[in-house]
């Protein structure tokens, strides 16, 4: 887990947040891990299957949420004018990201907004 949304995380209570983040972090971490080998390896595709059917069935629950969030944050070197969620999410398998720096622009896009969610549910 990155280690900012870690202690972030720690402080939060809402446990719906806490299982969609646990596994963002799981996809991430896989995505980073297929674009370095340039490969997916059996395991890789098999929890790519289960984290994205997993995302996709519960993004919904925070899209509105982080939507401003995303909107606010930079897709490389320029504001996200797409939700960086949906765009990691609609590789359907995880050989996408072999090569894709587009993949790789759009994770810190989605990291930041999903800190800025975490921060205003755990300030008081």
């Amino acid at each position: 887990m990155n280690p900012f949304t870690k202690a972030l995380t720690a402080r939060l209570n809402e446990q719906r947040l806490r299982a969609f983040v646990t596994r963002w972090d799981a996809l991430e971490a896989l995505i980073i891990r297929v674009y370095r080998a340039k490969q997916a390896s059996p395991a890789d595709v098999q929890e790519h299957a289960q984290l994205r059917r997993w995302l996709v069935e519960h993004y919904g629950e925070w899209r509105a949420q982080l939507e401003p969030r995303w909107q606010r944050a930079r897709c490389g070197k320029l504001p996200c004018t797409s939700d960086p969620f949906e765009f990691l999410l609609s590789a359907t398998t995880p050989e996408a990201f072999i090569g894709s720096w587009a993949h790789m622009q759009a994770l810190p896009a989605a990291r930041e907004a999903l800190n800025s969610l975490i921060l205003d549910l755990i300030e008081p």
